[in-house]
């Protein structure tokens, strides 16, 4: 495990770091670090914040909120620079990371309450150990969907996902959100290119469930090779399934592709999914469970 350099000079190393990035958060920082004052978790708990270049007053509030963390007995371990501009939230997860000692990392953003994920990723917690095992957070700055790009190296790694059955996260979008720096065609492309690279290669061919935009639209974003894998679309709108088929027209071959476009109980799996969970009332879900696939074998969720 590693740790700072400074580490032995504060004590006992936490068990857990609540690693949070700070950059011009004045308006959401005092629930923010509320949310932490308030946490339940009995064992030894530290916070170590990385202010990113702010200009307004997040520093003076996490200062104001320092001796009520540590009268509580959360030590609190502040780092960050002054420069004209930010470095991006990778850079300020990583060093928040660098300057912490906890065996394992809770990931908060001044923008949202932290009580827990719903699906524990380790973009949200995980050990220090398998932190440093997968690498750090991409420091490309604004525009790099940083949490994405550690999440599927975590998957190349062998690492898996949980899921508890309660509401353990707040997320709060805002207009400065740094997520709204990335844009949506980044975010589609390194999906494609990652279902390419882990699921596809083990399939001889494939249906993509949806013939609607998003499953065109995912046809159309593979490579050719994986587009020669689709052997159907599936639907259950009667509209589309008696058109027959979808002809890709901005294909280069000749005679252009025509995929046909079948019930989904006419279908053969496996199935790359792209509908979009509770969006229909539980008639997608229910039409999935009455088929008795495995998820991971038989199908995966791609929206």
């Amino acid at each position: 495990m590693q740790l700072p350099p400074d580490a032995s000079e504060r004590g006992q190393p936490a068990l857990v770091s609540v690693i949070l990035p700070v950059h011009n958060a004045q308006q959401w920082l005092d629930e923010c670090l509320m949310s932490v004052l308030k946490q339940d978790f009995e064992g030894t708990m530290e916070l170590s914040v990385f202010n990113d270049a702010s200009k307004d007053q997040s520093m003076t509030i996490i200062e104001k909120w320092k001796m009520n963390l540590e009268d509580s007995g959360i030590p609190v371990v502040i780092g960050g620079h002054d420069s004209p501009s930010p470095r991006g939230v990778g850079y300020s997860k990583n060093q928040a990371i660098i300057q912490s000692t906890g065996s394992y990392l809770c990931f908060l953003d001044s923008v949202f309450t932290s009580h827990g994920p719903t699906v524990i990723m380790p973009t949200w917690f995980c050990s220090r150990a398998w932190f440093f095992h997968v690498g750090p957070f991409d420091e490309g700055g604004k525009g790099v969907p940083e949490d994405l790009l550690f999440f599927y190296e975590h998957l190349r790694k062998g690492g898996g996902v949980f899921r508890v059955d309660h509401s353990l996260l707040l997320y709060r979008y805002h207009l400065y959100a740094a997520t709204h720096s990335v844009l949506e065609m980044t975010i589609w492309t390194h999906r494609v290119h990652f279902l390419e690279e882990q699921a596809l290669p083990g399939w001889e061919s494939f249906t993509i469930w949806n013939a609607g935009k998003q499953g065109r639209r995912l046809y159309r974003s593979l490579s050719a090779a994986s587009r020669r894998k689709v052997v159907a679309f599936c639907d259950v709108d009667e509209n589309k399934i008696k058109k027959g088929f979808y002809c890709h027209e901005d294909s280069q071959e000749r005679p252009k592709p025509q995929v046909p476009i079948l019930h989904f109980r006419a279908a053969q799996p496996p199935f790359v999914i792209c509908v979009k969970l509770d969006l229909t009332g539980g008639e997608f879900e229910d039409n999935l469970k009455s088929l008795h696939l495995q998820e991971g074998r038989d199908f995966i969720h791609f929206s």
